[in-house]
């Protein structure tokens, strides 16, 4: 049995990077992963020469670009024309996206259109803190006065944060991740499949080690402190330190006395975020000028990642669709309605048909930042010294990919710093 300074429970994005950092800090550290493959829901799968990721996957001006840009990773891709439609009554218009299509398009009146423009203006300098403890719901209701402006809006901020929840989700964190889509996203060559390959390659660079298609059973803690973390398969691995990037339900499930922790109250906090998305390769497009689609009275939303990223390997375009999921999911509906959405925007679809994938309820995220929560996750277990989480749920602010990143530092920087102040004498300790 080795003793890591560092184990972690996960080998997505965030059990990546915090294995990165916590290397470069000069720890040894193991991740204990219970597929055969890294990733989570980062991976990408190949069908016929086309790479479909896990649902739709865009990487925003956010914490996790920078930091895998510190990273010095190689990520490969380009960025996408915002020029859209959206879908009202079912029928395709342009989207007020920029000057000329919010001068051109149908769906808002002049006074409408002079109201987009002027949040437009204003988005870019907005300080979203200030509505980081009302709802998204209350904020449209409250400063959009516009109905159609109001639909727009309700549109654009679902599909930046892949989330049909305006009456739970806090209003601040949802805008910031429209300011940072207004600088553009990025659309990665041959999937996200990619960006966790890069992590690895980081990840052993740095001397990390892997243990991999293990699952862990149990997360040992005695007198207050971290001891084991136990697999399935009898391995025992010793370690200072443990970070859970799971669900909040696993992390409960896996710890012992658990509801004596912060974790329980985590877990109970936690709503779950879902999506049904279908993925689809097409020999061309019937409709090429018809890439990228909001549903403004539906929940849905289309992209053509393959207009700006290489994602097939015989010119094939990758189309991905979301509809965004409320507490009822019925598979074969959601998958009705996006297909009814793929007739509307490219009509003869099926003929042009070379690899499809449908996933009818994917996990966007464990938890995310909403009006109920009692508090922002970790990184420490408060009751057990050297159990922390980390994971998109564990946000203190950040949305998806960006919350992964930052509670993985997050927890990292917790173990640093603890340790410091371990190796400090009191007397010599900063006191403010």
């Amino acid at each position: 049995m080795e003793t890591y300074d560092v184990a972690i429970v996960g080998g997505g994005v965030a059990g990546l990077t915090a294995a990165i950092y916590a290397a470069r800090a000069g720890k040894q550290a193991i991740i204990i992963e219970k597929q055969d493959r890294l990733g989570g829901r980062a991976i990408t799968n190949k069908k016929n020469g086309a790479y479909f990721n896990l649902g739709g996957h865009a990487l925003y001006r956010g914490d996790a670009l920078a930091t895998f840009r510190e990273l010095e990773l190689n990520l490969p891709g380009d960025q996408p024309s915002i020029d859209a439609y959206g879908i009202w009554k079912g029928k395709l218009s342009v989207l007020p996206m920029g000057v000329t299509s919010l001068f051109t398009t149908p769906l808002l009146t002049w006074k409408g259109k002079m109201e987009v423009a002027a949040w437009l203006a204003k988005l870019a300098k907005l300080d979203t803190h200030q509505y980081d403890q009302i709802s998204l719901r209350e904020w449209i209701e409250t400063n959009l006065q516009d109905p159609m402006v109001r639909n727009v809006f309700y549109a654009l901020l679902r599909t930046a944060s892949y989330a049909m929840a305006p009456d739970l989700q806090a209003a601040g964190q949802v805008l910031k991740q429209l300011q940072n889509s207004m600088h553009g996203v990025l659309y990665l060559d041959r999937g996200w499949g990619v960006l966790v390959d890069e992590l690895r390659k980081k990840a052993s660079k740095c001397g990390v080690h892997f243990l991999i298609k293990n699952k862990v059973n149990r997360i040992e803690h005695q007198n207050g402190m971290v001891q084991h973390v136990l697999c399935e398969d009898g391995t025992r691995v010793s370690a200072r330190n443990i970070i859970l990037t799971t669900s909040p339900a696993i992390a409960h499930e896996l710890v012992p006395d658990a509801e004596a922790t912060a974790l329980h109250t985590w877990k109970e906090q936690a709503i779950e975020v879902t999506a049904a998305c279908l993925d689809v390769a097409l020999r061309r497009l019937p409709k090429p000028k018809q890439q990228f689609v909001y549903g403004i009275d539906q929940p849905v939303f289309l992209s053509n990642q393959s207009r700006a990223a290489y994602l097939s390997e015989d010119g094939a375009q990758v189309i991905s669709l979301i509809k965004y999921q409320g507490m009822e999911t019925n598979s074969e509906k959601d998958l009705q309605d996006l297909e009814q959405t793929l007739d509307l925007v490219q009509p003869g679809w099926r003929d042009e048909l070379v690899a499809k994938q449908y996933l009818p309820k994917i996990t966007v995220c464990h938890d995310f930042m909403h009006v109920k929560r009692q508090e922002n996750p970790g990184p420490a277990v408060p009751e057990i010294n050297g159990l922390y989480v980390a994971g998109e749920w564990a946000s203190h602010g950040e949305l998806l990919v960006d919350a992964a990143t930052a509670s993985a530092k997050r927890a990292v920087q917790h173990i640093l710093s603890h340790e410091e102040m371990e190796r400090t004498p009191y007397e010599h300790r900063n006191i403010v």
